[in-house]
């Protein structure tokens, strides 16, 4: 999920950001339709996600979080990746997540991050 400086849009609606059954391209082109009327100083942006891991009961054993910040651009550059990536490039990098090698973006992504810190969870549990 992408947050920006737009009322936080697309937010936890990123797929459906455009209406149902959208394209990336359509919903990419919404968010810059709707970046256009803010300053380059509220482009930034984040993506957000969060791995669960419940026991057989259902009960929630820990929640991992991944952030990851960085900055909107005004037209998508790149031919990797999916959804927003062609217009999000992470803080640190000049490149969007389209233009990042899989092996870069698998270590700096929000999802990277987020199964990392469980990956720590599981391993813990595991020697206890």
């Amino acid at each position: 999920m992408v947050l920006t400086k737009v009322d936080g849009a697309p937010g936890v609606y990123s797929a459906r950001y455009a209406g149902e059954n959208t394209s990336d391209a359509d919903r990419r082109a919404l968010l810059l339709s709707e970046l256009a009327k803010v300053s380059d100083v509220n482009r930034r942006a984040r993506f957000v996600a969060f791995v669960a891991i419940s026991d057989a009961n259902g009960s929630v054993l820990n929640v991992s979080e991944g952030i990851c910040e960085g900055t909107i651009i005004s037209s998508p550059r790149g031919d990797g990746g999916f959804g927003y990536d062609p217009l999000f490039v992470p803080d640190g990098f000049n490149q969007t997540f389209a233009e990042l090698s899989e092996d870069v973006k698998n270590i700096i992504s929000h999802r990277a991050r987020a199964l990392l810190n469980t990956r720590h969870f599981l391993l813990n549990m595991v020697r206890a």
